[in-house]
């Protein structure tokens, strides 16, 4: 199997895409003269065209080499409905300044003429921005298609995904250590420092979210460098907790620029690589962010019809599964932006919930006091456990013991902390 060198640039296009690193892409692009051409979702696309949505358009075309011809249909069609809103000084700047309609003026200067007497007009003439029998709509609509036909769409993180179902396939072979972590520049793995796990006996730091508002969630990252909060009022917050305070080395927060949901967040959690974070509202919303930027990459806006109680990502994070008070459990796909699955059958809120070792199947724990083994394919609930003297006392949160994911520590309303085995049997 031969590597082209101009899908490596593309992979290297894309990861600076995704980390906004947009100076860098188009200096990539110039210099290689390889094109990205990729969006988020052709569907999504398509329909801000279709729409209008004019501002979302000109965003997603900056990373996009398209051909002049259909650039020029493009900001045409955009000037004539600046013009039909008269957005007169807007429009203008758009005919004088801008690089497709200047080729315009040079190719097809009759073209342009029409435009800039339309633009002179105290009216407008639908008739004569719009001639032989055709419509905004219809324009609108061969434009969405000519557009599509240009960009594609590949899935998320590429790079990282590729390096790390190569280093996998290393360990697979026994080529890399397991349980170690590998610094891929150097080529090498770190030494792995052995703590003996201890009962914490001390307060280590106290953090203040702030007077107006709380901590409903938190959450440490998998590398062991930040603390994630979700606050009443809306904020995500991630902070440094060695010193307790919020982390400006994430420009974002530095400027005082936060992620946010529009009402209180009930829960978070993070990738396994600690590069993105998922947040769920108590209006039934979940998001998903990058850290290192504060963007908001994906935005499920109807994934519960009440408040979203729990999140977590795939090992891979391809997929967001979630809990709620509405009692279902559903899974999410990162790249089609859609819920892909509903889980039913617990009969009171599900609290929460986790991908199994297996990756072929999924556990939630409810106020109903049961915890649910689901096969992922058939969405069937395959095994259901009572966890042993908690009858009908509601289960509160459920962990895979890290050295023996066949055993399970379930919490509940109870001062007890149980470890039992995925058959319901009492360890401790």
């Amino acid at each position: 199997m031969e590597i082209e060198s101009s899908d490596v640039i593309r992979l290297m296009l894309q990861f600076c895409k995704e980390n906004a690193l947009m100076k860098t892409l188009h200096s990539l692009q110039e210099e290689t003269g390889i094109a990205l051409n990729t969006v988020d979702s052709i569907d999504s696309f398509v329909s801000d065209v279709i729409n209008g949505n004019w501002d979302v358009i000109l965003n997603t075309i900056s990373s996009l080499h398209l051909p002049p011809s259909l650039l020029i249909d493009l900001y045409e069609q955009i000037v004539i409905e600046l013009i039909e809103m008269r957005e007169t000084d807007v429009a203008k700047a758009m005919l004088k300044q801008t690089q497709p309609l200047q080729i315009l003026k040079a190719q097809q200067h009759d073209r342009f003429i029409r435009l800039d007497q339309m633009l002179s007009r105290s009216y407008f003439d639908a008739r004569d921005a719009y001639p032989g029998g055709t419509t905004k709509e219809k324009r609108r609509a061969e434009i969405a298609a000519a557009l599509s036909s240009s960009v594609s769409v590949v899935p998320p993180s590429r790079l990282l995904s590729l390096l790390s179902q190569s280093l996998k396939w290393q360990q697979h072979q026994g080529l890399l250590p397991v349980g170690q972590k590998f610094d891929l520049f150097r080529g090498s793995s770190s030494q792995k420092i052995t703590e003996d796990e201890a009962i914490p006996t001390s307060l280590e730091r106290t953090i203040k979210i702030g007077t107006k508002t709380r901590a409903e969630c938190s959450c440490f990252s998998p590398d062991g460098n930040y603390l994630l909060s979700g606050n009443s009022d809306g904020f995500l917050e991630v902070w440094d907790y060695r010193s307790g305070k919020l982390d400006k080395n994430l420009i974002y927060q530095a400027s005082d620029e936060f992620m946010m949901h529009e009402s209180e967040i009930l829960c978070v959690t993070w990738s396994n690589d600690s590069s993105f974070i998922c947040s769920g509202s108590k209006d039934g919303k979940i998001k998903v962010w990058q850290l290192r930027t504060g963007k908001m990459l994906r935005k499920f806006e109807n994934a519960h019809t009440e408040g979203v109680t729990c999140v977590c990502f795939a090992k891979d994070a391809s997929q967001i599964l979630s809990g709620s008070f509405d009692g279902t459990l559903r899974m999410h796909g990162l790249k089609s932006g859609r819920t892909l699955k509903i889980l039913r059958g617990h009969a009171s809120y599900v609290n929460d919930c986790l991908f199994m070792a297996d990756a072929t199947k999924v556990m939630s724990a409810s106020s109903d006091g049961t915890i649910k083994i689901w096969d992922i394919k058939s969405s069937e609930c395959i095994h259901t456990i009572k966890p042993g003297g908690l009858k009908d006392i509601s289960v509160q949160s459920i962990s895979l013991l890290p050295k023996n994911t066949d055993q399970i520590i379930v919490t509940s309303k109870t001062p007890i902390i149980q470890i039992l085995t995925l058959r319901g049997q009492v360890v401790k």
